[in-house]
């Protein structure tokens, strides 16, 4: 999942004015989706892509590499415009969309391995929400092929986590090298006849206009903004998307004899049931991806430096390997960070509606794989005249994250505070959530 050996497409910035159909700003999953939805739904529309720094810079080229499946958002939000069949459209939609993005790119070219994912839970707590999870999908029309609960012996035979008392396990997730799948998706852009200009920030977006490097940007269509957790950045937008910081860990390659006490023999992605969540993955060149909050939010909406990560939270990485997998002595290779986007009701959106001219379009909340697919497409859909292909993601922006230093003090606060209830949950036998997690989520608005 290193860069070595692997190359984007050769870009460059922008030197002159320029007259084009469809402008996008940014240069991930999304803006570039987009960018190819729309030219294989119309050949002959005229889009170039702007980022201020380079593909991927943001959560698109720092991620774990899960094409995931899971629902994006909360169904609850979702279905307040289109009604629950609305929610459902969309997950089958992003079903879809997992593959879709596997057979455009090629299953060799990204590394997909399709192991399904694998939820752990290792104690009493963890399991009973593990229970009622399964119980709400199952609500929500989710069958027993596309959901199944494991007991803890079953969990044990797929990956040998210490403590584990059961597990649930989609087969809908496909283990990718992240930036493989972006530098792949990125030449095929370019080579659709594309515009990509790196290094090229966008100081002023309006209807029919951006101002880029001094440089003005005729838009005869539309405008798309598609800068997820940087859009803080952006004047007027610092507390609509709260750029929530997640840090990565990659080990140096276990020996045969250390996989075989793991016993990750699947190419499931894992992750856990704790309220600090964690996710990973088995790389094809065998080591441990992991990745977790570390620090979650940075005074002001800032953003983190070029993907430096503290060596606390590379700490805090390695002592959730160790509670995972005791047995084995594990070494930190390469680590980084990142800022994803999350709006207050956690939910994604495609707004074509607040600014004229103008789609904005994300927050994803970290599962912004596939979500990035699907977004695109509904984007160009929307461009195109067509109906949109993820209906119920079509709405306004939602209210704003509280102030500073509200926005701080709570962000950190409610980490701190799940935090807490682990270590409580953890030295329970009761299967109750800890209050302190459930105000927290009251809190959060999740």
């Amino acid at each position: 999942m290193a860069r070595d050996g692997i190359v984007a497409p050769p870009t460059s910035s922008l030197d002159a004015d320029l007259d084009v159909d469809v402008a996008i700003v940014g240069a991930g999953l999304t803006g570039l989706w987009t960018a190819w939805a729309l030219h294989q739904l119309d050949p002959s529309t005229s889009v170039a892509v702007f980022d201020a720094h380079r593909i991927g810079y943001g959560a698109s080229g720092r991620n774990c590499g899960w094409l995931s499946a899971k629902p994006v958002g909360v169904r609850r939000v979702l279905a307040r415009a289109g009604g629950r069949e609305s929610v459902v459209d969309v997950e089958r939609a992003l079903r879809r969309s997992m593959h879709d993005v596997v057979d455009v790119l090629g299953a060799k070219t990204i590394d997909a391995r399709h192991g399904g994912a694998l939820q752990v839970a290792r104690s009493a707590s963890q399991q009973r929400r593990l229970d009622d999870y399964v119980a709400y999908n199952r609500s929500w029309g989710v069958g027993e092929e596309q959901l199944r609960a494991l007991s803890g012996e079953q969990a044990y035979q797929r990956v040998r986590v210490a403590g584990l008392t059961g597990a649930v396990h989609t087969p809908d997730n496909y283990c990718v090298d992240p930036v493989k799948m972006l530098f792949g998706l990125a030449q095929h852009v370019v080579d659709g006849g594309v515009a990509v200009y790196t290094d090229s920030p966008v100081d002023t977006v309006t209807a029919g206009m951006l101002r880029v490097r001094g440089y003005t940007v005729r838009v005869r269509r539309r405008v798309v903004v598609a800068t997820e957790g940087y859009t803080a950045s952006q004047p007027g937008y610092r507390r609509n998307l709260l750029p929530l910081n997640s840090s990565m860990l990659v080990t140096e390659p276990l020996s045969d004899e250390q996989w075989e006490r793991v016993g990750w023999q699947h190419a499931d992605g894992l992750s856990g049931s704790a309220h600090t969540y964690f996710y990973g993955q088995r790389t094809p060149d065998g080591r441990i991806a992991l990745g977790g909050r570390g620090k979650p939010y940075r005074f002001g909406s800032a953003f983190d430096d070029d993907g430096r990560v503290d060596a606390h939270t590379v700490g805090q990485l390695l002592a959730t390997l160790t509670e995972l997998f005791p047995d084995v002595s594990l070494t930190a290779a390469h680590a980084w960070c990142g800022v994803l986007g999350v709006l207050r009701d956690w939910s994604p959106f495609v707004d074509a509606d607040s600014q004229p001219g103008v789609i904005r379009v994300g927050g994803y909340a970290g599962q912004g794989l596939t979500a990035a697919h699907l977004a695109g497409h509904t984007v160009a859909d929307l461009i195109t005249g067509r109906q949109p292909t993820a209906a119920a993601w079509v709405r306004r922006m939602p209210r704003k994250w509280e102030p500073e230093p509200l926005r701080w003090i709570g962000a950190n606060a409610l980490y701190r505070t799940y935090t807490v209830a682990d270590h409580l949950e953890g030295r329970s036998t009761h299967s109750r959530t800890s209050r302190l997690a459930l105000a927290a989520n009251a809190i959060a608005g999740r």
